[in-house]
């Protein structure tokens, strides 16, 4: 007899995959505005004047990007314990998705510093304003304009990335999957129906942000 579908089951258990979906954007923002926060700092360093400083920037980014995200969230989940660094596995994973998408961000914040037109810059010199406000009133607006589009591809892609939490034991939507998955057998609905969730989620969070780039000034 051939396979005949029936998704009694995995809509008996969808409430767990709604609350698995809304684990993992949860964990993709809080990772993304910590990253966020790495990323600037990293842009800013590395576009500075400091050598030290863009070497330390390079260094941090070529190690991260070239590591696999499992990777990082197996050490820093089973290896830091060793050294007496304990987290729980939310904590564990939001640190390693912050560590993975600091890199990629600081390269966006760099691309976007250098997006910045000198003359801008030199204009609000020489009205007076100071290198730090030049670059809270001035620069910062302009890059995060500029840097939006990329901003929104990796704020996607963390997203996707999320599902990794699956391997530390984290209930978020693949992880509810293969729960569901493995109790009933019913190997091609639940799978079905957890890709049209992140499908659905990616393209709804597509649509967003082309709505937020349209809502902020160009420059």
């Amino acid at each position: 007899m051939g396979y005949t579908l029936n998704f009694s089951v995995v809509w008996a258990s969808f409430d767990k995959l709604l609350w698995g979906l809304a684990l993992g954007i949860g964990l993709a923002i809080a990772s993304v505005a910590l990253g966020a926060v790495i990323g600037l700092v990293c842009g800013f360093a590395s576009a500075g004047p400091s050598p030290l400083a863009r070497r330390l920037v390079a260094g941090y980014v070529a190690i991260i990007r070239n590591m696999p995200i499992l990777v990082i969230v197996l050490i820093i989940y089973f290896a830091l314990p060793q050294a007496g660094i304990r987290l729980d596995k939310v904590p564990s994973f939001i640190a390693a998705l912050t560590v993975y998408s600091g890199a990629y961000l600081a390269e966006v914040f760099r691309a976007g510093l250098i997006s910045v037109p000198k003359g801008v810059v030199e204009a609000a010199r020489a009205i007076g304003l100071t290198r730090l406000q030049t670059n809270a009133y001035v620069v910062a607006p302009i890059m995060i304009r500029n840097a939006l589009p990329a901003l929104g591809s990796t704020f996607i892609s963390l997203f996707k990335d999320t599902s990794i939490a699956a391997a530390i034991s984290l209930p978020e939507l693949t992880y509810q999957a293969r729960k569901i998955n493995v109790e009933s057998f019913r190997i091609v609905e639940t799978w079905t129906v957890a890709s049209a969730l992140y499908i659905a989620t990616c393209l709804l969070m597509a649509a967003a942000l082309r709505g937020l780039e349209r809502r902020f000034p160009k420059f």
